[in-house]
């Protein structure tokens, strides 16, 4: 008893000092200039095509930080590609919908990286934890395919809760899913320039 009740506050106290060895503590929510609203506001979004290459890798793993593209318990045990592309697909959707104007336009994303919590991670450490999601984001014109903005690397990082806060979190309803979409729809709608420029950095332990 002793010897595993050992361990277990070793992996405890071993966690955080991972993870910030891993992920160096700085995170960003960034994108390139905001596109002008003026131009923004003549388009009309009628498609949203979001890329997840199979090319990115996939951890089930349990552990603090998995080594992965793509680490993702938000939904049940399933197609890891499919359920990032409707979350960030939703997202798109979210925060382009205050387009209203007359030219048909698509934006196309492709993800490179989408970070979540695991469960150990989640559920066993407090006051930690990275919500690490970056893609790129280019909008092209629906009828021609011509480029209207160039292709910008967007970073949606976003304090994760965990512990006694993810908990606290979830008897509301703000689960990771909703938090991370709710997120990257206003990181999309400040890079259109139709909301609040969300861009800054953040320290945080975890990965």
């Amino acid at each position: 008893m002793f010897q595993t009740n050992r361990r277990r506050l070793l992996a405890l106290l071993a966690a955080p000092l991972l993870l910030a060895a891993c992920a160096g503590g700085k995170w960003e929510t960034n994108y390139g200039d905001v596109i002008d609203p003026n131009v923004a506001r003549g388009w009309r979004v009628v498609d949203v095509d979001v890329r997840v290459p199979r090319s990115l890798t996939v951890s089930e793993a349990n552990t603090y930080a998995p080594d992965a593209d793509i680490v993702w318990r938000g939904d049940p045990p399933g197609d890891r590609y499919k359920q990032v592309d409707a979350i960030i697909t939703e997202a798109i959707r979210r925060g382009s919908a205050g387009l209203k104007g007359k030219r048909p336009v698509r934006i196309v994303a492709t993800v490179k990286q989408f970070h979540a919590l695991t469960e150990k991670a989640r559920y066993g450490l407090n006051n930690a934890g990275v919500h690490n999601i970056i893609f790129t984001a280019q909008v092209v014109d629906a009828r021609t395919g011509k480029p209207l903005t160039p292709v910008d690397t967007i970073k949606a990082d976003l304090i994760a809760y965990s512990g006694d806060q993810a908990l606290e979190a979830e008897r509301r309803g703000l689960t990771q899913k909703v938090r991370i979409t709710d997120h990257v729809a206003r990181v999309i709608a400040g890079w259109l320039g139709i909301g609040p420029d969300v861009r800054g950095t953040f320290r945080r332990t975890g990965k």
